[in-house]
C-alpha cells in the first residue's frame, strides 16, 4: 500500500505571512580579553517564539522613525537607502536600530549637536533618563522632541551595514531584519528595561557560543556571533563593515530530519532542494537524508533514500510516472537490499510497469526482479 502523496512544488499555496521591517543593533567594547558583545535576554513570555532567548537590541519599524530623519546626522535618507538597496526609507532602519537600542537598553547613540561629541548620559538622573526610555518605547514623538528640545541630534554614522536576514516561510511570525555594528558609546552604562529584557551580558563571542554557558540562541544569532568571532578587535570589525561592497540576503529555509525540524541556512546543502519542494515552509523537506525516507519531488516523481549503510550520500531510486493510476516506473531498485525493497514496495505511488537502472549490476538482474510483481 502506497503512503499518502507528500506535498509537491505544484500544491496549492496558502496566503503568504506579513513581512515586517525590523532594525537590530550589534554592540561591540573591547574587552580585557578581546572583543565583546552585548547580548539581551527576553523576557519570559507566552505566545513568544524568542521567549527567553539571548538576543542583540532591536525591534520593529515604527511610523515614527521617518520623523527622526532631520535630526540624523552625517548620512541622509539618499544614502542610507543606497547603502541598504533599497529605493527609499533606508534612513528608517538606521534611527530604528538607534531608537530601539535606547528603548531596550538604555544605550543612546546621540551627540549634542553644538558640541559634535557623543552623550554622555551619567549627567542625567535615573528617573530622568527612566522617563526618556519610556516615552520613546511609547510610540510617539518623543525621541523628536528629546532631540528638538536638547539639540541632540542621532549618531546614526556611527553605525556600520552588517548583515540582512530574513525569517524563513512557514514560521508564525516574519522578520525582515538589517544589521548593524557599533562601538558603545562612551560614558554610557547599560540598564535594561526588566520588562521586554530581563537582563544582559558583555561576552566574547566564542563564549556566547559555548555550550556551557547554555544560552538560548536564535540561529540568526548564532551565525552572526560567529562572524563576529573572527574580529580580534572593535576597529578590525568596523573595518570590515564599512568595507562591505554588498550585504547578501541571508534567508533559511525550515525543515524537518533527526531532532526535528531547523532551519537550514544557504550554504548548506539542502538548501535548494528544500526552496523547491517545500517554499513555503510547510513541514514536509528534510534536511537530512535518511534511509527509506520517500518525498515527491513533484507529482510525478517520488525518490525514496537508500537504505543501505555503505550506500555514497545521495544514493536515491525514484518512482516516475504520470499520476496515481500509473503505469510508473521504477529507477536504480538496487536489487539486492531487502531492506530499501520493502521501503519502495510501501512507497510506490502506483502499478510499476518499468525498471530501469544506471548501474549495469540492476539492470542484468532486471528481468527476473521482484519488482515486476508490482
Amino acid at each position: 500500500m502506497s503512503p499518502s502523496p507528500v506535498p509537491s512544488p505544484s500544491s496549492a499555496s496558502a496566503p503568504p505571512r506579513p513581512i515586517r521591517q525590523a532594525a537590530t543593533l550589534i554592540v561591540l567594547r573591547d574587552g580585557a580579553q578581546g572583543l565583546e558583545v552585548l547580548l539581551l535576554r527576553r523576557a519570559e513570555k507566552a505566545n513568544d517564539q524568542n521567549s527567553g532567548a539571548s538576543v542583540f537590541p532591536g525591534g520593529l519599524l515604527d511610523a515614527h522613525d521617518r520623523g527622526l530623519h532631520d535630526f540624523c546626522c552625517g548620512i541622509d535618507d539618499a544614502w542610507a537607502s543606497a547603502r541598504l538597496a533599497l529605493p527609499a526609507g533606508g534612513l528608517d532602519y538606521f534611527a530604528a536600530a538607534v531608537r530601539e537600542c535606547f528603548e531596550e537598553s538604555g544605550l543612546l547613540f546621540a551627540q549634542d549637536a553644538r558640541r559634535q561629541q557623543l552623550l554622555d548620559l551619567q549627567g542625567l538622573s535615573r528617573g530622568e533618563l527612566a522617563a526618556m526610555r519610556a516615552a520613546a518605547a511609547a510610540g510617539t514623538d518623543a525621541l523628536v522632541a528629546l532631540c528638538r528640545e536638547r539639540g541632540w541630534q542621532l549618531a546614526v554614522d556611527r553605525l556600520a551595514y552588517f548583515a540582512h536576514w530574513l525569517t524563513p516561510p512557514g514560521m508564525p511570525r516574519r522578520f525582515d531584519t538589517r544589521f548593524f555594528i557599533a562601538a558603545v558609546p562612551p560614558g554610557q552604562e547599560v540598564e535594561v528595561d526588566r520588562f521586554e529584557i530581563a537582563e544582559h551580558s558583555w561576552l566574547r563571542p566564542h563564549d556566547a557560543l559555548d555550550p556551557a554557558r547554555r544560552l538560548k540562541l536564535m540561529n540568526v544569532t548564532r551565525r552572526i556571533l560567529q562572524q563576529l568571532a573572527q574580529f580580534a578587535s572593535v576597529d578590525e570589525c568596523l573595518a570590515h563593515a564599512r568595507g562591505l561592497r554588498d550585504v547578501v540576503l541571508n534567508m533559511p529555509r525550515l525543515a524537518g530530519g533527526p531532532g526535528g525540524a531547523r532551519p537550514v541556512n544557504i550554504e548548506e546543502p539542502a538548501y535548494a532542494e528544500i526552496g523547491y519542494v517545500d517554499p513555503e515552509g510547510r513541514g514536509h523537506a528534510f534536511h537530512t537524508l535518511e534511509g527509506g525516507a520517500v518525498l515527491a519531488l513533484s507529482p510525478n516523481v517520488w525518490r525514496v533514500t537508500s537504505s543501505r549503510v555503505d550506500a555514497s550520500p545521495g544514493e536515491h531510486s525514484y518512482f516516475v510516472g504520470a499520476g496515481t493510476g500509473g503505469p510508473w516506473a521504477l529507477i536504480d531498485p538496487h536489487v539486492g537490499d531487502d531492506a530499501h525493497a520493502q521501503a519502495l514496495r510501501a512507497a510506490a505511488p502506483g502499478p510499476v510497469q518499468w525498471i530501469l537502472s544506471t548501474r549495469g549490476h540492476d539492470a542484468a538482474q532486471g528481468a527476473a526482479s521482484p519488482w515486476r510483481a508490482l
